[in-house]
């Protein structure tokens, strides 16, 4: 991945702190400690910060001591300072802005995945999120992310958690060597058909395990049966898998306002009594991927002898459709989703203050809550 490198890191962080640098170089340095928090509450991701601070330190030959007060993927709550970095001041002031950008995003991202597998323990998920990202280097971070929200919810709940990604580059966080994947939309334009898509695909990987995707021509569960009958063996091993892409601008094939209530009534009757907001009317009754579609295409699948298929949803899968999905016991087995990334950017800011200047506790009025109040054991050095 791509990381700005000692050389350039002046082009890359915030100016008042390249002239601070200076400041510091023409005055002389000193011992700081900073305090490292966020202002709401989050999973504590740090490794890529962290290797970085790391990298740059040995590269500079300065020590920076951490003093962490969380380990990976423990939930840190709001203003809670995550860790204290003890150094140089004039080989630190330089390098908060870049360390910032790689801590923040990530813990959030943590927390939406953590939340995410919590909630839908039984079900698998598959990091989709790469092509939602701003570049590699938050393709990085948000694969790392999820890797430890998932980790802390296979711990917590004996969740499965997230199974692997869609790149090569990053599949090395889940314990892969290669991304997961099968079929875009894009193949079964080309094959002009679901049932030759399948085809298609079989006869270039014969004897993989098969995804298909059977919402481009608004045929879901016909082009999913059909999809059965050309693979029987497939479908009986349990190799053959349809994924639920279908667009929030119309209902799944069978399915309309009154049938998705009756199918619900059905399967899960209690999570369309009582109150529910808009939003979650939409995830449970609604058009586009719904839990009434789901079970919709279940039913059929299992009516038609096809009980070993797997169903695969994809389409807006965050934390709040995966708390409402989790509440209607929707048969899903496996997620796959890019929606653990933050929705709301500025949630993901976080400040770093410094809080003591050789030795001495000195901080802005009004963030005294950050000063140390107990020894968390020696800090680390990097």
């Amino acid at each position: 991945m791509t990381h700005p490198e000692n050389g350039e890191i002046e082009r890359f962080t915030d100016h008042y702190f390249n002239r601070t640098k200076r400041v510091i170089g023409k005055f002389g340095d000193c011992q700081v400690t900073y305090a490292i928090f966020m202002r709401r509450p989050v999973v504590f991701a740090p490794r890529l910060a962290l290797e970085w601070l790391e990298e740059t330190g040995r590269e500079r030959n300065t020590k920076v001591a951490v003093d962490q007060r969380y380990i990976e993927g423990k939930w840190v709550g709001a203003g809670e300072p995550m860790m204290y970095i003890t150094g140089s001041f004039f080989h630190l002031v330089d390098l908060e802005t870049i360390f910032l950008q790689k801590l923040g995003p990530a813990c959030v991202a943590a927390y939406n995945a953590w939340t995410m597998c919590a909630d839908m323990p039984k079900t698998a998920f598959l990091a989709m999120d790469a092509r939602h990202c701003a570049g590699q280097e938050m393709a990085e971070m948000m694969a790392y992310a999820a890797s430890v929200g998932s980790a802390r919810a296979k711990r917590k709940v004996g969740a499965v958690g997230f199974i692997g990604n869609a790149t090569h580059a990053t599949a090395h966080f889940f314990g892969r060597e290669q991304g997961l994947g099968t079929m875009p939309h894009a193949l079964i334009g080309y094959a002009g058909s679901t049932v030759r898509a399948a085809e298609m695909f079989y006869d270039t990987f014969p004897g993989d395990p098969m995804t298909v995707l059977v919402d481009y021509f608004a045929k879901e569960v016909s082009d999913s049966l059909e999809v059965c009958r050309r693979f029987p063996d497939l479908a009986a091993k349990g190799m053959l898998s349809f994924r639920l892409d279908t667009t929030g601008g119309r209902y799944v094939e069978g399915l309309d306002p009154a049938t998705s209530y009756a199918v619900l009534e059905r399967y899960s009757p209690e999570s369309i009594r009582g109150y529910r907001s808009e939003e979650e009317l939409r995830y449970l009754v609604g058009t586009g991927v719904s839990a009434a579609a789901i079970f919709h295409l279940r039913h059929e699948l299992d009516r038609a002898g096809f009980d070993k298929t797997k169903i695969v949803a994809s389409s807006g899968f965050g934390p709040a459709k995966c708390r409402v999905m989790a509440e209607a016991k929707a048969p899903i087995d496996v997620v796959g989703t890019g929606s653990f990334l933050p929705s709301n950017w500025t949630e993901t800011y976080a400040t770093a203050d410094i809080v003591e200047y050789e030795g001495v506790k000195r901080v802005k009025v009004g963030r005294e809550f950050l000063h140390r109040s107990r020894p968390n054991g020696a800090a680390a050095p990097l």
